[in-house]
């Protein structure tokens, strides 16, 4: 059989081609392996324990000698499935722990990072890494541009967000939209404050935390995000935050202004 078949499936040369000729030939001693391939002794033993550990293989123990015995082709199949479920593990460790590392390397190299991210999914990976942050979130909201595009992930990031305990300062635009949207809002977490939404349009969701400034724009052509991490842009834009958040004007305020009127 064609040894390729089973290194692609992720087999190592030499497992392939012990496994290989356990199939051609069946029931064999490590003695007779080694005899009748081009392996070398310690090589063909690492080979079979390595089958042996992914259940290809059994190892068949006796007075005289030891002896391997293929498992059904089968296996192959659960050999597949185990190594899906790990990579599917994997993706999830690394996918939590990417920034982190990212960050680390950015400290050490002293280069600002920059990821870009396209698609409703980049969107949500942008949205979620502020659930690491350590420190307080900074946002410019553009609420009608959540609300279209991320309206359940938003509401899932709001929840876990809460139940971190991280809290965020939010700037909004005066809309009327944004003043329904906001009547209710639940504020255990979040202060908001809004600016003229006429003189300052906002375009875009901005979030500044934690050593990062991340974008989300929201357009019917293209969904950017983008996360740059680099210490001396994000104490710029923290400064300019906190400017912009002096002269806002604080979301109880136009709550009781509007009931007032009634």
């Amino acid at each position: 059989m064609d040894k390729n078949i089973f290194t692609q499936l992720g087999l190592s040369i030499n497992e392939a081609l012990v496994y290989d000729f356990l199939l051609s030939n069946g029931e064999s001693s490590a003695g007779i392996i080694i005899k009748k391939t081009p392996l070398k002794r310690g090589v063909v033993y690492n080979a079979l324990n390595g089958l042996v550990k992914k259940e290809l293989i059994k190892k068949k123990n006796t007075e005289k000698v030891t002896t391997f015995i293929p498992n059904h082709p089968q296996k192959l199949w659960d050999f597949i499935e185990n190594k899906e479920q790990k990579i599917r593990e994997s993706e999830k460790t690394l996918e939590a722990n990417l920034p982190k590392i990212i960050s680390d390397f950015n400290l050490v190299s002293s280069r600002p990072g920059v990821q870009i991210f396209e698609g409703k999914e980049g969107l949500v990976k942008v949205l979620n890494d502020s659930l690491q942050s350590r420190t307080e979130i900074l946002t410019y909201a553009q609420i009608e541009g959540m609300e279209k595009y991320l309206s359940k992930d938003n509401d899932r990031y709001v929840k876990e967000r809460k139940k971190l305990g991280i809290k965020k300062r939010g700037i909004v635009a005066d809309t009327p939209y944004a003043r329904k949207y906001l009547e209710n809002y639940d504020q255990s977490v979040t202060e908001i404050r809004f600016i003229d939404g006429k003189k300052y349009p906002l375009f875009l969701e901005m979030e500044i935390y934690d050593g990062k400034i991340s974008f989300m724009t929201f357009s019917e052509k293209k969904l950017v995000g983008m996360i740059v991490e680099n210490e001396e842009i994000y104490q710029t834009q923290k400064s300019i935050f906190e400017m912009n958040w002096k002269s806002s004007i604080p979301l109880k305020n136009i709550i009781t202004a509007e009931s007032s009127r009634f």
